[in-house]
């Protein structure tokens, strides 16, 4: 076991992280800690854009409304109008950093997807995400103060309280343990601590995201004592593929926002019924409509069909799909597709002011895993990535405050794995697993009732019983931590879900079905709650 120190602790290098780490280079040293290689983030799988405002037909105002129009009430209003007005700034930072984004004779070709009320959305064919973690990825390392550390799992936060330093009144975050390939926990120490380690949505059965999406941050923070908030808001993409053999394959919603439609397995349109945008209705809309026409008519799937474009159109326009399908046997440019909803975005989170800042001094987080109130009730597409530039930025910004002086001098005792052993029942992680995802999409998904939610809290807690027994005994491995993870997780999405008695954006409740003023507020949830 080893100690090492570093002015800047970046834990997660997508979007945000890595904007973060290129912020604070200049100032000290950067230490990025990625739980797989360097191209497994959330960032990398993002197909659609980055939304922000630089055509003249545009406006700060319509970005806003439109962000304020999918978050249903639950939006904090300074925060959009920060985020908003700073991205045309922070989307030109990251082009000046060697982004590369599609573009003809007349600028740049801009999409639009559904809750946008105008061209908008930054891209790179369909593979937008990629190219920005190429890009960012490319800057840090031309910077001799940044240094990536892959295969490097952040076991715990390391902060005073934990330690029991009674001299330190306010709770100040000191670093991390970190779980190596070699299966020893060592310790990294900073100044400043970023975590920026995604999302949660392997939470769920069927998902949109990256093997790495464990919710990782979100259960390494509250654990900490950073409280959550909005965890029942749980986006799921109207589009995956459906096929046995695809894992997560995401079809992007800008296909339907250049004039794919959705259409029953005979041939059908049916969003006409759910909303008069049809197909450019916010994604909550479109997959609750998916779900009920799934469930109405027992049919497995949906069709999505962009074939009435034509082969050179979808070629250009989507060729990393295009490809993909035709790997399955599905050629999009002459036949429809067929596309189920999955998790794809976590709309709560640990809990960050306009900084990136959280109630651990020296603690920030930004991204998926932190909430901000950007997005309220529903994320509008391509906010995201907007998000963790801005965000990322904003907490850079702020560290870079005194971290000359920063004390950095405190000893920290090494990871005592006591009396824990080697593990003889790996069993027991996979049987918790699966149990965890499947009860989570059958009893926590789209369309949610007090009963399922209830029986999904008493399970949870049982296997939850189980993995800390098992957690205190075996050494520490990567599928343990993030199984630890995802319990904690899914508790907080079931215990998020049972306090809001009402129907509001990603959250439906049948025997809720309404909206009310009285939960026009955050779900917040601390270390000391409990649902009654």
């Amino acid at each position: 076991m080893t100690t090492e120190r570093v002015d800047f602790l970046v834990i997660g290098g997508g979007v945000a992280g890595l904007t973060y780490a290129l912020e604070v280079a200049d100032k000290g040293s950067v230490a990025v800690l990625f739980k797989k290689d360097l191209a497994q983030s959330s960032t990398a799988w993002a197909q659609g854009g980055i939304a922000a405002v630089t055509n003249e037909t545009d406006s700060f105002d319509f970005h806003i409304r439109d962000t304020l129009g999918a978050g249903d009430g639950l939006c904090n209003e300074e925060i959009v109008s920060l985020v908003v007005k700073e991205g045309p700034e922070c989307v030109e930072r990251l082009i000046a950093r060697g982004a590369r984004f599609d573009s003809g004779q007349d600028g740049y070709h801009l999409h639009q997807e559904g809750g946008h009320s105008k061209r908008r959305i930054f891209h790179s064919a369909d593979a937008t995400g990629w190219e920005i973690q190429r890009a960012l990825l490319t800057a840090c390392e031309q910077h001799s103060n940044i240094t990536f550390l892959p295969h490097k799992f952040a076991v715990d936060l390391i902060t005073t309280h934990k330690l029991g330093i009674e001299k330190e009144k306010s709770n100040r975050a000191l670093g991390a343990y970190v779980l190596g390939e070699n299966g020893v926990v060592d310790s990294y120490l900073a100044k400043r601590v970023l975590v920026a380690t995604g999302g949660a949505g392997k939470v769920y059965l069927y998902t949109s995201n990256p093997d790495v999406a464990t919710g990782d941050g979100i259960a390494m923070c509250f654990r900490a004592g950073v409280p959550v908030a909005n965890m029942e808001f749980f986006q799921f993409h109207p589009t995956c593929l459906f096929h046995p053999k695809a894992k997560n394959f995401l079809i992007t919603e800008a296909m339907r926002g250049e004039g794919a439609h959705l259409l029953r397995i005979g041939g059908e349109r049916f969003l006409h019924k759910y909303d008069k945008r049809e197909e450019l209705a916010p994604r909550d809309i479109v997959a609750r409509a998916i779900d009920a026409e799934m469930k109405r008519h027992g049919e497995e799937h949906v069709l999505l069909d962009i074939s009435h474009r034509g082969t050179a159109f979808v070629q250009e326009h989507f060729p990393t799909i295009y490809e993909k399908c035709l790997e399955y046997g599905y050629d999009i440019s002459k036949e429809p597709v067929p596309v189920v909803p999955a998790a794809h975005y976590c709309c709560g989170g640990v809990i960050a002011d306009k900084n990136g800042a959280t109630s651990i001094e020296n603690l920030y987080a930004a991204g998926e895993v932190a909430c901000t109130g950007l997005h309220g009730a529903n994320r509008l597409a391509s906010n995201s990535l907007l998000e963790g530039l801005v965000i990322g930025t904003r907490a850079a910004h702020q560290s870079v405050q005194g971290i000359e002086s920063a004390d950095h001098s405190l000893e920290v005792s090494g990871w005592d794995s006591g009396k824990a052993k080697d593990s003889d029942e790996q069993v027991v992680i996979l049987q918790n697993w699966e149990e965890i995802r499947r009860l989570m999409w059958n009893y926590v998904g789209i369309v949610r009732s007090t009963k399922r939610l209830e029986r999904a809290l008493r399970r949870n807690r049982l296997i939850r019983e189980d993995i800390e027994r098992y957690y205190w005994d075996f050494f520490v491995t990567a599928d343990l931590l993030e199984l630890r993870n995802l319990s904690i997780v899914a508790d907080l999405v079931i215990r998020s879900a049972l306090l809001r008695k009402e129907s509001r954006g990603l959250h439906y409740m049948l025997d809720f079905p309404e909206k009310h003023e009285e939960y026009a507020r955050d779900t917040l949830i601390d270390t000391s709650f409990e649902v009654e």
